[in-house]
C-alpha cells in the first residue's frame, strides 16, 4: 500500500458514512442488464415532456432506475458484481437517453467513479464502495468547476487539518446528479497541486448543493452548484486519480463513451418521433402527389438517410466499445490509444446523427411538430446541449493526429 493513504490515520470510518436504504436488484448477465433497460425506459418515458416542460427533477425515477440494479453493473466480479461489458454498458445509456436524456445522463459520473475506484482504490476502499454500490448507493459528480480557464483548471483544495482527517474547500458547477447522489466524488488539488478525488457524503457537514442549473437542455440532470465549505473526510475517502493519467489506462475514453450512448439514444429517439409524427399527424405537401405524408417520395429517402446515418453510429458505438473492453484486459499504451480514438470516432458519427435527427424532426414533421403541446422541442434542446459537453470539432484533430502523424492523444477525461 502506498504510504499517500497512510499519511494521516482515518479518524472517520468509512462505515460511519454508511446511509441505510431499501435493497436493490442484482443484474447478473447482459440480457438482464438490457431487459431491465427497456423496463425502466419505459417508465421514464411516460411522463418526460411534463418533467422537462415543468423542470421537475427526478427524484422518484432516479430511485426506480438505481434500484433496477443497473447502476451496479459495472462492479468487478471479484467484488460480487457482474463486471457487464461496455458493449452492454453503452447499449444500456442508449436505451435509457431514448427515453429521456436528462435521466440518461445523471448515472455518467456514477460509472466514472465506479472506474476511478477500480484504477486507483485500495483493497479497503474497494470492498467498501463496491459493497455500497451493490446496496444501491449512487455516487454524484463535484468534478468541474466554472470559473477556470480551462476544464481542468481546478481550484478546490484539499488540506490537512489539525486532527489526522482533510478539509476540502471550494465551488463546483456542472454537478450532474449531486442533488440525487449518496457519494460525491470531489475533484481537488492536493498540497503537492496533484489532482485527487475526496468521497464524501453527499450529506456532510460543509456540503450545499443548489439546483441553479438554468440550462434549456438536459434541464432535470440537476447539473447545478455545489459549494464545499471546510468538508471533512479521511485518507480512506481519498482516491489518488492523478495516477490514472500518468500511465496508460482507458479512464478518458470509458467517460467518453458514455456521452456518445447519449447522444445515440437522443438521435434514435429523435427519428423515433419523426416517423410517428410524419405518420399519424403531418399533412402532404401540395406538389407530392400522395394522400399520406408517409408517401411522400422526399420524405421517404429522408427517412432512409436518418436511418442509415443512425445504423452507421450505432455501429461505430458498438466497435468502439468492442475496442475499448479489449483494452481494459491489457491496457498497453498503444491500445488505450486506439481506444480513445476509436471512441472520439464514435463520438463524431453520434454528435452528427444526433444533430441532424433534431433538425430533420420539424423540416419532416412540418409546422404543427412546433407546437408546445408536443413537447419535440426537448430533442432539438436536450442533444444542442449534450453534444457540448467537449468540443467534437477537436476528436477530429485527435484522430487525424493519430493516423496521420501517429501522435496518441493526451490523457485526460476528455479524450
Amino acid at each position: 500500500m502506498s504510504s499517500e493513504y497512510t499519511i494521516k490515520p482515518a479518524i472517520m470510518s468509512l462505515d460511519s458514512l454508511v446511509e441505510d436504504h431499501e435493497p436493490v436488484a442484482v443484474i447478473k448477465s447482459d440480457e438482464e442488464a438490457i431487459a431491465a433497460a427497456h423496463i425502466i425506459a419505459a417508465q421514464l418515458q411516460a411522463a418526460a415532456i411534463e418533467r422537462d416542460k415543468n423542470r421537475t427533477l427526478p427524484f422518484a425515477e432516479v430511485e426506480i432506475f438505481s434500484k433496477s440494479g443497473l447502476w451496479a453493473i459495472t462492479v468487478p466480479k471479484h467484488y460480487g458484481g457482474a463486471e457487464l461489458s461496455i458493449v452492454t454498458l453503452c447499449r444500456v445509456f442508449e436505451i435509457i437517453a431514448r427515453a429521456d436524456p436528462s435521466i440518461g445522463q445523471i448515472p455518467q459520473n456514477h460509472f466514472t467513479t465506479v472506474d476511478d475506484i477500480r484504477l486507483e482504490g485500495t483493497e479497503l476502499q474497494k470492498r467498501f464502495f463496491f459493497d455500497r454500490i451493490l446496496k444501491g448507493d449512487r455516487i454524484g459528480s463535484a468534478f468541474s468547476e466554472a470559473r477556470g480557464k480551462h476544464v481542468l483548471d481546478i481550484r478546490t483544495e484539499l488540506t490537512s487539518d489539525n486532527d489526522g482527517c482533510f478539509l476540502v474547500n471550494g465551488e463546483k458547477f456542472y454537478c450532474t446528479g449531486a442533488m440525487f447522489a449518496h457519494w460525491l466524488p470531489i475533484l481537488a488539488k492536493d498540497t503537492l497541486g496533484r489532482e485527487v478525488l475526496a468521497m464524501a457524503n453527499r450529506r456532510a457537514p460543509g456540503i450545499t448543493v443548489t439546483d441553479d442549473w438554468s440550462s434549456f437542455g438536459q434541464r432535470t440532470t440537476a447539473s447545478g452548484t455545489v459549494i464545499l465549505d471546510n468538508v471533512k473526510v479521511s485518507s480512506d475517502q481519498i482516491l489518488y486519480t492523478y495516477r490514472s493519467y500518468a500511465r496508460p489506462t482507458n479512464s478518458g475514453a470509458f467517460a467518453q463513451i458514455m456521452h456518445a450512448a447519449i447522444d445515440a439514444g437522443i438521435a434514435s429517439g429523435a427519428i423515433r418521433e419523426t416517423i410517428d409524427f410524419v405518420n399519424t399527424s403531418s399533412r402532404v405537401w401540395i406538389d407530392s402527389g400522395v394522400e399520406k405524408a408517409s408517401d411522400d417520395p422526399l420524405t421517404i429517402s429522408e427517412i432512409g438517410d436518418l436511418k442509415y446515418r443512425l445504423h452507421a453510429a450505432e455501429a461505430m458505438l458498438e466497435r468502439a466499445a468492442h475496442i475499448l473492453d479489449a483494452s481494459f484486459l491489457a491496457a498497453t499504451a498503444e491500445n488505450c490509444a486506439a481506444a480513445s480514438i476509436a471512441v472520439a470516432e464514435a463520438k463524431i458519427a453520434t454528435t452528427e446523427i444526433a444533430m441532424l435527427a433534431v433538425n430533420k424532426l420539424f423540416e419532416l414533421a412540418g409546422t404543427r411538430s412546433t407546437l408546445e403541446q408536443y413537447g419535440l422541442d426537448r430533442y432539438w434542446r436536450n442533444a444542442r446541449t449534450h453534444t457540448l459537453h467537449d468540443p467534437v470539432r477537436w476528436k477530429y484533430h485527435a484522430v487525424g493526429n493519430y493516423y496521420l502523424n501517429g501522435k496518441r492523444p493526451n490523457r485526460h477525461n476528455w479524450i
